[in-house]
C-alpha cells in the first residue's frame, strides 16, 4: 500500500466505530473496495460485493482481507454508522495536496440534492449537500450537509470555517450572498465573489440602479471586459463592467466586509434564431479587474457542469436509492472523491468513458489510484 501516492493513502485516518467484537474485516478494505467500485462504475452496495468478488486476487495484491470478501450486509452496516465528517477529512487531505499554491483559483460553493435519498416511513427528507469544488483543478475539496429545516447559509459558514481558503477567490450564487458568508471568508483571508439577485432586495436594487445609471460609463472610472465564445451552432457573448472606489458612496461598505467593486455581467446567446440576454450584478473584495471577475464568474458554473452533472448522469445519483441512516451521505461523499480522482488522469476522455475502462482494465483503475496521467487517444 506505501507504493500509492494518491487518497488511498489518506484512507487510513478515518475512525472505525464499530464495536472489536464486530470487525471482522477492517474498515480500510472495506472503504478501499467501495471506492474502487465506484471508480470501475459501480453504484451500491451489491455492485461493491460483485466487484470485489471477480477482483479478489488483484485486491489482494494491496489488502489482507483476512476473513475474505465483506458480505453485502457488512458493508451496508459500516456505510451506515460511519462518520461522514470523518470520511470528508480523508477527502480534504487528500484534495489539499493536490491544490497548486499560487493563488487566484475559484473555491465554487454550490448546494445539490440527492433527490431518491428520502425516506417516507421515517419522515427523512432528500439528503442536500453544499459542495465546495475547484473548478481549475477538477477537485471536490469539501462538502457539507444542509440540515433539514434549514438553508445553505449556515452550512456555507460551517464549509468555510474548515477550508483553506487563504488566495482564493470563494464564489458563491444568489443564496450565499450573505455579510456573515462575506465576512467569514475575509477572515480566512480568502476573496469573494458575491451574486445579488432577490434575496438580497435592497443590495440587488442598489447595484441595478447605479449600472442603468451609468449609461454609457462617461466620466465613470471603470474597466470593461468582453468574450465571444463559438460552438455547435451557439454564440455567447458575455461582457463585464466593473466598478471600483464607489462602494462608500453608494454605503455598501457599512453590511459587507472588505468590498471593494460592484459588477454588472451580461450574457448574450444566440441559437439558430433564438436570442436571450440575461443580467446579474456582483459585490467582490477583489480589485475592479473585469477581466478576473467575468472569468471567476463564469469558473463557478463549472461546478453544475464537471460535478453535479457528472453526479447526476454519469454516476446516476439522483437515482441511488441507498437512504439509510449515514449512508446515502457517505456514499455521496465516495462519488465526490471518485471524480476529483479521475479528472487528474483523464486527459481528452470523458469520465464515464474513464470509469468504463477502468472497470475493465485494473491497470487503468491503478493509474487513477495513484494519480498518474496516462498519454492515451
Amino acid at each position: 500500500m506505501d507504493e500509492y501516492e494518491g487518497f488511498i493513502a489518506h484512507l487510513s485516518i478515518v475512525p472505525d466505530f464499530r464495536a472489536e467484537r464486530r470487525k471482522k474485516h477492517k474498515l480500510i478494505d472495506i472503504l478501499f473496495i467501495a471506492l474502487c467500485t465506484i471508480l470501475s462504475g459501480g453504484e451500491g452496495f451489491t455492485d461493491m460485493v460483485e466487484f470485489a468478488t471477480h477482483r479478489e486476487d488483484w485486491l489482494k495484491k494491496y489488502l489482507e482481507l483476512p476473513h475474505g470478501i465483506p458480505s453485502y450486509f457488512t458493508i451496508r452496516r459500516v456505510f451506515q454508522i460511519l462518520d461522514p465528517k470523518a470520511l470528508t477529512i480523508g477527502l480534504t487531505n487528500w484534495t489539499t495536496s493536490l491544490r497548486d499554491k499560487t493563488g487566484g483559483m475559484v473555491i465554487a460553493l454550490d448546494g445539490k440534492t440527492l433527490r431518491h435519498s428520502f425516506d417516507t416511513w421515517s419522515g427523512q427528507k432528500s439528503l442536500h449537500l453544499l459542495n465546495a469544488w475547484i473548478t481549475e483543478l477538477g477537485i471536490s475539496i469539501g462538502c457539507e450537509r444542509v440540515e433539514a429545516k434549514s438553508n445553505e447559509i449556515p452550512s456555507a459558514v460551517d464549509l468555510i470555517e474548515k477550508l483553506d481558503v487563504k488566495g482564493y477567490i470563494v464564489t458563491l450564487d444568489a443564496l450565499g450572498c450573505q455579510k456573515d458568508t462575506a465576512a467569514k471568508i475575509i477572515e480566512k483571508e480568502g476573496d469573494y465573489l458575491l451574486c445579488a439577485k432577490g434575496n438580497q432586495p435592497g443590495l440587488h436594487e442598489t447595484l441595478k440602479e447605479f449600472f442603468s445609471d451609468c449609461t454609457d460609463f462617461a466620466g465613470i472610472k471603470h474597466d470593461y471586459y468582453e468574450s465571444v465564445e463559438k460552438a455547435h451552432g451557439r454564440i455567447e457573448v458575455r461582457k463585464c463592467w466593473a466598478v471600483e472606489g464607489e462602494v462608500g458612496w453608494m454605503g455598501i461598505d457599512k453590511d459587507w466586509k472588505n468590498v471593494r467593486t460592484m459588477a454588472m455581467i451580461i450574457r448574450e446567446r444566440k441559437i439558430r434564431e433564438k436570442t436571450s440576454a440575461e443580467t446579474s450584478y456582483y459585490i467582490t473584495s477583489l480589485e475592479g479587474n473585469a477581466t478576473k471577475i467575468a472569468e471567476a464568474a463564469r469558473s463557478h458554473w463549472g461546478v453544475e457542469n464537471s460535478l453535479h452533472w457528472v453526479l447526476d448522469v454519469t454516476m446516476n445519483e439522483d437515482m441511488n436509492r441507498i437512504r439509510k441512516d449515514n449512508a446515502p451521505e457517505n456514499l455521496a461523499i465516495l462519488r465526490r472523491i471518485a471524480v476529483s480522482m479521475v479528472n487528474q488522469v483523464k486527459g481528452k476522455k470523458s469520465v464515464r468513458r474513464c470509469l468504463k475502462a477502468a472497470g475493465w482494465d485494473t491497470s487503468f483503475l491503478e493509474q487513477i489510484l495513484v494519480g498518474h496521467r496516462q498519454v492515451s487517444t
